[in-house]
């Protein structure tokens, strides 16, 4: 019989706050840094606090997956096999891994997943991955539905692809501009966002051909309307990018992709399913553009060599555009009118590109009505200018207290016969617990049912909701007595699904399947010895180190290595009939760097590398 398929919401978490946040706003599951080598440096975590997520999310069958997820020195080795030890000593359910190395430590049997940093674009790469003992394999966000299912096609573990969020330019795990220019890797956890800054676009001799544009920066990636060709193609994890994200943000769009995902899981239950417990209400209604977004694409989901790519760049402003209100009608001094069905509030924040093309910002003072509002400063705001809310004032405040119920389904059994009072419990996880007292009780002179089902209905302060209840309506049960009975019932409850709990454990490593290539280069981010011991087992024979570990750069190293193209973002594609509104040679200036950008229109794609 066909088994449904476990679909996953993967929530990211700055910390263990937001964690439970998450968790309660409905995720499967939770990324989150620990104490270090997370790829998020300003986003690490005690051991305590990750045990605290971890507490909480194991409660609903939800798990915490803990970014380990930089390269790693030789003389840190030690030290993150011992940080393993530590995350699977409190219950972290995998590990996140994009250094090599770290397979060939000793390492207790936890579940392992291929970071995005691993580069996985093709089926070779993913078979080679899945024979390591990945058990979960996380895909390039460029990839197309035909390239996830390529590789559906030749693994077993499950796929993992982003569905929301900010976007990396390059290809993740093979940027290496900030390393380069800022001294800072973005494969270890330091990326300086060289992507969200403007640049120059230049000719060969100085000319400058677009001035002061974001002409790297992305728009964010939102997927939820494209879920269920994602399922078809064969992806299980749905992940939202965000581990720098206030609990807000997080709030709003996990409830977003819950009720999404939900619908999708309704009208196919016999194909998929949930894969954490558990039934959220939310105090507020779940909208992505009232959260921070640079505007939202698909990006390459549908179609790997798109002609028109002005859909996937956001070149005007790196910034948050937010929701669109509408067109100005008129501006005097601090007064603006708008032409919006909106409602807006005193301290919401509207944003809007001024007459020099700058993305600015203004805070309502005071709501007059009719579109009216009074801004906290003069401002001249032509009329059309299109206005957008940028910070939902009110929508926000939701977020200050608790927004979200998550509650697990329970159906409850009592029964008296020869003393003993029994209730049975079992949910929705699948446990089931009986608990007895010893007890003297006499029959009931009037109906006790509908008492005894809200006795038992009082779960207040648990993470349970009764469903459905059978009672001992012809006896009576002391209220204190009933109350006691399924206090230390749900208690049991409680700790036998903690003991019960099924733990993904690490899958055994293949060492008769070879990497698909000979030959390795820095690129490939081997950074220690063991990585450069583990490749060596697979087949690989020439191997030059990270940029990380002391590879020099040349002017032929890829700075940047992406699949977005500039010259298809500006009209000009060199396979196009318009290739010529821009010269074959442009370069990118920002300050004094000068970078070269190369188009591979055999596999269109692009790099940047330095102009000497």
């Amino acid at each position: 019989m066909f088994k449904p398929v476990d679909i996953e919401l993967l929530a990211p978490a700055r910390d263990a706050d937001i964690a439970i946040a998450a968790i309660d706003h409905g995720a499967d599951a939770v990324y989150m840094g620990a104490s270090h080598h997370g790829a998020r440096a300003d986003a690490t975590n005690t051991l305590d606090n990750v045990r605290r997520a971890c507490d909480h999310a194991h409660k609903y069958g939800a798990r915490i997956y803990a970014t380990v997820n930089t390269l790693i020195y030789d003389d840190e080795l030690m030290e993150v096999e011992r940080l393993v030890h530590d995350l699977y000593r409190i219950g972290v359910d995998a590990l996140i891994v994009q250094d090599l190395g770290l397979l060939r430590l000793d390492l207790p049997p936890i579940a392992l997943h291929a970071s995005t940093q691993c580069d996985l674009r093709t089926p070779e790469k993913a078979r080679f991955l899945e024979a390591l003992g990945f058990s979960q394999l996380v895909m390039a966000r460029e990839l197309t539905l035909e390239e996830i299912a390529a590789i559906r096609r030749v693994t077993t573990v499950p796929l993992e692809a982003f569905v929301h969020g900010a976007l990396c330019v390059s290809y993740s795990g093979r940027c290496a501009i900030s390393h380069v220019l800022k001294g800072r890797s973005a494969n270890r956890g330091e990326c300086a966002q060289m992507c969200r800054l403007p640049y120059d676009l230049v000719d060969g001799k100085g000319h400058v051909l677009v001035e002061g544009k974001h002409l790297l920066s992305l728009r964010d990636m939102a997927r939820h309307d494209r879920l269920e060709q994602m399922m078809a193609a064969g992806v299980s994890s749905f992940k939202i990018e965000g581990r720098l994200k206030d609990i807000g943000y997080v709030k709003n769009v996990v409830a977003y992709y819950r009720r999404a995902f939900d619908k999708v899981i309704e009208r196919q239950p016999e194909r998929y399913r949930r894969a954490s417990f558990g039934q959220e209400e939310f105090t507020f209604e779940p909208a992505i553009e009232k959260s921070f977004n640079r505007g939202f694409t698909h990006y390459f989901l549908e179609e790997r060599h798109p002609k028109d790519g002005t859909a996937m760049a956001s070149i005007d402003t790196p910034k948050s555009q937010g929701e669109y209100l509408g067109r100005a009608v008129r501006c005097n001094g601090n007064a603006l009118t708008i032409d919006t069905r909106t409602t807006l509030a005193n301290g919401d924040g509207l944003s809007y590109f001024d007459a020099q093309g700058t993305f600015t910002g203004a805070r309502v003072n005071r709501v007059l009505g009719g579109g009216t509002v009074l801004l906290r400063e003069a401002v001249a705001i032509p009329r059309g200018t299109a206005i957008y809310r940028t910070a939902d004032k009110a929508f926000n405040d939701l977020f200050d207290k608790s927004s979200a119920t998550r509650t697990i389904a329970v159906n409850a059994h009592l029964r008296y016969t020869s003393g003993l009072l029994a209730l049975t419990l079992d949910d929705e996880r699948g446990n089931q617990v009986t608990h007895t007292l010893e007890c003297d009780l006499q029959p009931a002179s009037k109906p006790q049912a509908e008492r005894q089902i809200a006795e038992l209905g009082k779960l207040g302060g648990t993470i349970y909701r009764l469903h459905e209840a059978q009672v001992a309506g012809d006896t009576f049960v002391p209220a204190s007595l009933l109350a006691r009975l399924r206090r230390e019932t749900v208690e049991l409850l409680d700790r036998t699904h903690s003991i019960i709990r099924p733990i993904d454990k690490r899958r055994p490593e293949n060492l008769s399947v070879p990497y698909p290539l000979n030959t390795l280069s820095p690129a490939d981010n081997v950074a220690n010895r063991l990585a450069d011991q583990l490749y060596r087992d697979h087949g690989v024979t020439e191997i030059t180190p990270a940029l990380e570990a002391g590879t020099q750069t040349t002017s032929s190293t890829p700075l940047m290595h992406t699949r977005y193209c500039l010259r298809r973002q500006l009209g000009a594609c060199l396979k196009e009939k318009n290739a010529a509104a821009l010269p074959k040679e442009i370069f990118l200036k920002t300050g004094s760097t000068i970078l070269k950008l190369t188009c591979d229109c055999r596999n269109c794609e692009m790099l940047l590398t330095l102009q000497n």
